[in-house]
């Protein structure tokens, strides 16, 4: 139109434009919206232009500044009239209803593109914008598109969505919700990259998560019932995103979430062993205080699975911490048919050295309880004190008489399991004995061990 810069006076629009985009600021929150979506329409033609960037950066700056005060308050410059647009109806009457709320844009943005939520996002973290209601707009945008997307459509929303969250802290993202997508992109081929940053955000809350969760259906064409591999990913992500920073309360969390999840696959019969075995030892031995579930778990796996060799039994049972096992899960391991014969040994070894160590553990202290040095001092110590310290000197020996029946009732109690136990070995020796004679000569390591434990 030849109004560059030769052109000078109030008649040059080049000028009127610039001193306008300057003004940005200035602008109203419907002005804002419909430029930006303007913008886009020319983002999608392939003209770009750094109005772009500055309506972003405007309306960022504006979330942050009327996060709690409705955006259409803001007065508009007099100068930029000439471009200014009409105001969105729709836009209008939902920030009337609902201005104080967090969420109030959440409504107007949702109709932009792809692209152009990514660019926000990046935006609003590196004004350190709050990211628990950056999360939430990305899952709102992700629900609102899927009504009439495409299947293309629905797959890069998704992956922007997820790069988006990936983005952000991880406590401002739940759980819940990260499964609620996970859900979502079984039934879409979503790049490579996307689904790893998904599957290390869950690992990443694993203790968080619930049985429900983990029970996702394997993919099609697989056998087995559940997909084991996808956990066992989570179970990696969880110990190497976590790091230094797992604490033992949240591996006891992952661990008995584990269990559950084991004994609700181990009757699947088209359970691989290998996949099995990889579910037991995926976490240390230390997020265990107890391995009682884990024993019933395998279990079951060797009555669904009875078509097993005696040395994948053996495999099977090696994966098992039997120092870790109850005495009742020894007694039940010992007189179980399904487990091999050095897997009932063994119960029986730990079970007898732990009663051992007790036992000792037990005499040891015994006299340092009742030792008469240690009650001279304590009547020596009343003496030189009032009244108020003899009281607490006669409460101390009413209960250490206390301590002292309830120790020999516990002794007798454990000396009774010991003598059971010795019964069972002997009877147990005698059956393999059988057994050997029926079939090969004992073991030096068998018939070494055997007599030991009923010395």
């Amino acid at each position: 139109m030849e109004m560059s810069k030769s052109v000078s006076g109030n008649c040059n629009l080049l000028e009127k434009t610039k001193k306008c985009i300057e003004e940005l600021g200035y602008w109203t929150w419907p002005d804002l919206l419909v430029a930006l979506k303007h913008c886009q329409e020319m983002q999608q033609v392939g003209t770009s232009s750094g109005i772009l960037e500055k309506c972003l950066d405007s309306i960022v700056g504006r979330l942050a500044i009327t996060s709690e005060a409705s955006p259409c308050a803001s007065t508009s410059s007099p100068d930029s009239s000439g471009l200014r647009l009409s105001c969105d109806t729709r836009s209008t009457e939902s920030l009337k209803n609902s201005f104080s709320r967090a969420n109030w844009w959440f409504e107007d943005l949702s109709v932009l593109s792809p692209n152009l939520v990514e660019m926000l996002v990046k935006s609003m973290v590196s004004r350190n914008y709050n990211q628990v209601i950056i999360s939430r707009f990305l899952l709102y945008y992700q629900k609102s598109k899927f009504f009439t997307a495409s299947s293309d459509e629905k797959r890069q929303v998704l992956e922007i969505v997820i790069d988006g969250l990936y983005t952000l802290d991880p406590s401002c993202i739940s759980c819940k919700s990260l499964f609620g997508i996970l859900r979502v992109v079984m039934n879409l081929n979503i790049s490579k990259s996307s689904r790893n940053k998904l599957e290390c955000m869950i690992g990443s809350q694993m203790d968080q998560a619930t049985l429900d969760n983990l029970l996702i259906p394997s993919p099609y064409g697989t056998s087995y019932l559940y997909d084991v591999n996808l956990v066992l990913r989570f179970l990696k992500a969880f110990l190497c995103e976590g790091g230094w920073r797992l604490s033992p309360t949240r591996m006891r969390k992952v661990a008995s979430l584990m269990d559950l999840y084991i004994a609700e696959v181990a009757p699947d019969p088209f359970l691989r062993l290998s996949k099995f075995l990889a579910l037991v030892v995926a976490l240390p031995d230390s997020a265990r205080d107890c391995w009682d579930e884990l024993y019933h778990a395998i279990d079951v796996y060797l009555e669904v699975h009875a078509g097993l060799s005696e040395e994948e039994k053996v495999k099977v049972c090696c994966a098992l911490n039997y120092e870790k096992l109850s005495s009742d899960a020894c007694v039940h391991l010992s007189q179980n048919a399904k487990f091999p014969s050095k897997s009932s040994v063994q119960a029986l070894v730990s079970q007898q050295l732990k009663l051992k160590n007790l036992l000792q553990g037990t005499k040891n202290s015994k006299p340092d309880m009742d030792s008469p040095c240690k009650l001279n001092e304590t009547r020596g110590k009343a003496k030189k004190g009032e009244g108020s310290e003899q009281i607490v000197l006669y409460s101390g020996r009413s209960d250490i008489s206390g301590d002292n029946e309830n120790l020999r009732a516990h002794l007798q109690g454990m000396q009774w399991r010991v003598i059971e136990l010795e019964k069972l070995c002997k009877k147990m020796q005698a059956q393999m004995a059988k057994l050997m004679k029926s079939k090969t000569p004992p073991t030096h390591s068998t018939a070494r061990s055997l007599p030991r434990l009923c010395s």
